[in-house]
């Protein structure tokens, strides 16, 4: 099972951002959207989470409309997105950016929240950082947070918004292990890039958007 994506269209005013989309990404690989900037990647990852609404078309998760559902646990038990900036709570610690909607959406009660948090911040090699704010972190620790965050509510499919865009090379081979190791517990991953030689390395397929359309690269 996994994503599938079928002839789904979006549009802001009389501004065509992509016409009836189609592909599938299975659980445990990993996709890769390319493009220029301005061609609708971002926008592409946002109706997959239902953060912007689709003209048409839908979206399966494991075999179910997404697009219909209201409830937001479930939801974020379907798709989760890691956002290129990151928009972490700059008032809340990792520990509570961690536990918030967790604890919200009351998936479980507070001390399993915390023990999960505890656990997937390890995972990661952050275990360290759980009382410190986001100004107190690093580019790639903040991102290995969002990661955290999203991991949370247990998504069956990750997106990634450029997610090497302000890292070093030796940060972005971290967060390529990180990603590809996530695809390997079971997840099926997007990520949107500009940055090639991380695509390549990542990648099970490659399409790039362009002029609203979807091109295989590979």
């Amino acid at each position: 099972m996994g994503l599938v994506v079928e002839n789904i269209s979006k549009s802001f005013g009389k501004i065509k951002v992509f016409d009836h989309l189609s592909f599938e990404v299975d659980a445990g690989s990993i996709l890769c959207v390319e493009g220029k900037s301005g061609e609708g990647k971002t926008t592409l990852l946002r109706c997959l989470n239902k953060l912007e609404q689709v003209d048409e078309g839908s979206i399966f998760i494991d075999g179910e409309n997404i697009l219909q559902l209201k409830d937001a646990r479930k939801i974020g038990s379907k798709i989760g997105l890691v956002f290129q900036n990151y928009n972490l709570f700059p008032h809340l610690t990792v520990m509570e950016n961690l536990t918030i909607t967790p604890n919200y959406l009351k998936i479980m009660n507070k001390e399993d929240v915390n023990l999960k948090a505890k656990k997937i911040l390890k995972s990661l090699e952050i275990e360290d950082k759980e009382n410190m704010y986001p100004y107190q972190l690093s580019g790639g620790q903040k991102q290995r947070v969002a990661i955290a965050r999203a991991c949370m509510l247990n998504p069956a499919v990750l997106c990634f918004d450029e997610p090497t865009s302000a890292l070093d090379e030796d940060t972005s081979q971290k967060i390529s292990s990180i990603i590809k190791n996530l695809a390997n517990q079971g997840m099926a991953i997007i990520v949107v890039t500009h940055d090639i030689k991380f695509s390549r390395d990542i990648s099970d397929l490659i399409l790039k958007l362009e002029d609203g359309k979807l091109n295989r690269m590979q």
